[in-house]
């Protein structure tokens, strides 16, 4: 049998909680550099570029479309694919539509599935394990990557086997959800189950058949929203209305669960799916006390602890096995061992429809970024970043002026029927209701102070009338 292509399918959905407060929905952790001077999706694309390897395809949420693509051309990939789901749903969705979009640009190739926030120390391993588990994938058996355990985690889904060997591949007999602490022990002990890692290689067209028969309703509905796929700017866009009608599920209990064709390869390459802040603690480089200090941190007398930190100085005596994250709006302390509970306590700020919850004082725009600075009764101060060559939409506000203090660069300015350049110490004033619109012209990031003054300050009081990023 000849050998097949074989293309990455990046999923880049996460919406981000465990990680919180550093990972947020708008930020969730696959754009995070935990572990080195490149964040995990940048890791993950490096991971899978070698010899052999078709250029990737990556799926998103729309929301996340141009945090993904300033993260490709961060590590110069110029051959990837961007498409974007319109609706948040379960890996079943994403994968079986990336694998109709591949049937349409060719009759079969290896498709390998790799989440986009996962860390994996020992690259060539790794490489080894998907050589192995393609010549598998190539028989027509649906693969996936097994861990085994080395501790009692409840974080993890289990993959079960009927019996270990020292054989690489090996059958599966089941998944398992995530167990409580006792369940997750007895799986420790017995040697027949695996960390569920999450990442699968398929040949294409045996997937396409096994959907056909155990999940008919995810392919019909995937098939009406690729049929509608359409190009948006550097994008391609599932059709909504189709990929609305697939349900929300997760591939293992979609199709894993019921294949006959399951098998699992061992991998033993360092993996973490950094799923906690004791998963962070356990990848990062320890003091002489088993402390991971990121930041300006001053610890005396600590044991165990990781103290993750951002923009100040956080002091600390007589600590063990806590966790501190600083961010410039929320502080997180815990006990290392509650790890897990983060996520409870995100959907508790959720409730209380707190910003923090899914947003950053940092906010990134397809353009840059902005920074609030600070807000009282009727009025709201930004620090806004506008990169080279990028504009804002033409706009307008029904609520709000707003003031405009260049602190370095250059910016043209659209204000109504005048079209003007603003440097360095220069101002203008936009009023209520003005047709507006700010493009950075120069070399150089433009940076300025942006002062919001009316009855109502919300990000929703923006009429767009064009935009260059497709949002109007």
């Amino acid at each position: 049998m000849s050998v097949l292509p074989l293309v990455p399918v990046i999923l880049c959905g996460g919406s981000g909680t465990r990680l919180w407060p550093l990972s947020r929905e708008s930020y969730p952790k696959q754009f995070l550099r935990l572990n080195g001077t490149s964040s995990l999706l940048q890791q993950t694309l490096h991971r899978c570029s070698g010899p052999g390897s078709r250029p990737p395809v990556l799926l998103t949420h729309e929301d996340a479309r141009f945090l993904v693509a300033e993260q490709i051309r961060g590590i110069v990939i110029d051959d990837a694919t961007l498409i974007l789901e319109p609706h948040r749903r379960g890996t079943a969705q994403a994968i079986v539509s990336a694998v109709l979009y591949l049937r349409r640009q060719s009759d079969d190739v290896l498709m390998l599935v790799l989440p986009s926030d996962h860390v994996i120390e020992d690259s060539d391993a790794f490489v080894d394990a998907v050589r192995i588990a393609s010549e598998d994938a190539l028989e027509g058996l649906l693969m996936t990557f097994g861990i085994r355990p080395h501790a009692p985690e409840t974080g993890y889904g289990y993959l079960c086997v009927a019996q270990n060997t020292d054989a690489h591949i090996l059958r599966l007999s089941g998944f398992v959800e995530k167990p409580d602490l006792s369940t997750a022990q007895t799986y420790l002990e017995s040697g027949h189950h695996f960390w569920n890692s999450g990442m699968f290689l398929f040949r294409c067209s045996q997937l396409t058949d096994e959907v056909a028969h155990y999940a008919a309703e995810d392919l019909r509905a995937c098939e009406q929203a690729v049929n509608g796929i359409q190009m948006d700017d550097d994008f391609l866009r599932l059709d909504g209305t189709a990929y609305a009608q697939s349900p929300n599920v997760a591939i293992d209990y979609a199709l894993m669960e019921h294949t006959r064709h399951a098998a699992m390869v061992k991998l033993d390459a360092g993996w973490s799916d950094i799923g906690s802040w004791s998963s962070v603690w356990q990848i990062a480089q320890h003091d002489s006390h088993d402390n991971a200090v990121h930041g300006d941190g001053l610890i005396e007398d600590c044991e165990g602890c990781l103290v993750h930190l951002e923009t100040r100085l956080i002091a600390a005596i007589g600590l063990k096995d806590t966790v501190i994250v600083d961010t410039p709006d929320a502080l997180l302390v815990m006990d290392k061992e509650r790890a897990q509970e983060t996520r409870q306590l995100v959907h508790r700020l959720i409730e209380q429809e707190r910003s923090e919850a899914t947003s950053h004082k940092q906010v990134t725009r397809p353009w840059g970024s902005y920074d609030a600075i600070g807000h009282g009764s009727r009025f709201q101060v930004k620090r806004i970043t506008v990169q080279p060559g990028a504009r804002l939409s033409l706009q307008m506000h029904h609520h709000r002026a707003e003031h405009w203090i260049v602190v370095s660069g250059t910016a043209r300015v659209i204000d109504g029927e005048k079209d003007y350049l603003l440097t360095e110490n220069q101002s203008t004033f936009i009023g209520v209701g003005v047709i507006h619109s700010l493009e950075n012209p120069g070399k150089i990031p433009l940076e300025l102070i942006e002062v919001q003054s009316g009855s109502y300050l919300g990000e929703d009081d923006i009429v767009r009338l064009s935009d260059v990023y497709g949002r109007a």
